[in-house]
């Protein structure tokens, strides 16, 4: 099937666009802080977020020139999402025409992509105001959300009906990805107190927290690319 290897090509560029991104902006924040006007932005006491936690994704991301690479890099990765979800809407609909959850699959991934264009647009743009700031937050849980729950159908909508998947897929890997949207909701529902705590407490676990469930979110798509097998 064509929409097969057509979803397989654009997963790997789900994976791969993000994590450069965000992880090229970590370099400049840390590294690079000569080309920082603002020296208040620079990072001194992070060696590796993923483990450290010492500033968060946005930190790295919102100034400038970190976010002339961030921004146009989700826009490019929502356009992605949105026409994986739809291709992958087509692959459920050709082995399962009646399949009961296909329309709820694009709603939550559609809906992922576009909060996560809405949170790009308004990164680095600073009101002091609480009602902002909620909005922001409300966001970035609305993508967070949204993305796993699409993943979690996807992965339920291809197990259903696996018996017609026999020559299109690898099994091992749908069997990784099962324990990565696992893995993704139990850390989700046991973190969500921890983020929610007001002010600094737990703010090196918060971040730490937030690159590794970003690492997880965008692996869901390294996995789809292994899964899917090449057309013979």
């Amino acid at each position: 099937m064509d929409k097969i290897q057509h979803a397989k090509s654009i997963s790997i560029w789900i994976f791969i666009i993000p994590f450069l991104a965000i992880n090229s902006c970590l370099v400049l924040i840390t590294q690079f802080h000569e080309l920082f006007p603002n020296q208040e932005h620079i990072v001194h006491n992070s060696l590796w977020p993923y483990l450290d936690g010492g500033l968060s994704i946005s930190r790295a991301a919102r100034p400038y020139p970190s976010w002339l690479i961030f921004k146009p890099a989700m826009f490019l990765t929502s356009f992605l999402l949105i026409k994986y979800w739809y291709l992958n809407k087509d692959i459920i609909l050709n082995f399962n025409k009646s399949y009961r959850h296909v329309k709820k699959i694009v709603f939550f991934g559609v809906g992922s992509a576009i909060a996560l264009t809405i949170h790009s647009i308004f990164l680095g743009i600073e009101f002091d105001n609480n009602l902002y700031k909620l909005f922001r937050r409300v966001i970035m849980v609305v993508f967070i959300t949204f993305e796993v729950t699409a993943q979690a159908y996807l992965v339920a909508a291809l197990y259903s009906f696996k018996d017609q998947l026999i020559k299109f897929i690898n099994f091992q890997v749908l069997r990784l990805k099962l324990i990565l949207v696992s893995i993704l909701i139990v850390v989700a529902i046991i973190a969500l107190p921890i983020i929610s705590w007001p002010g600094d407490t737990f703010k090196f676990l918060k971040h730490a927290l937030e690159w590794d469930y970003f690492l997880g979110v965008v692996t869901f798509y390294l996995l789809t690319y292994f899964m899917w097998r090449k057309k013979n």
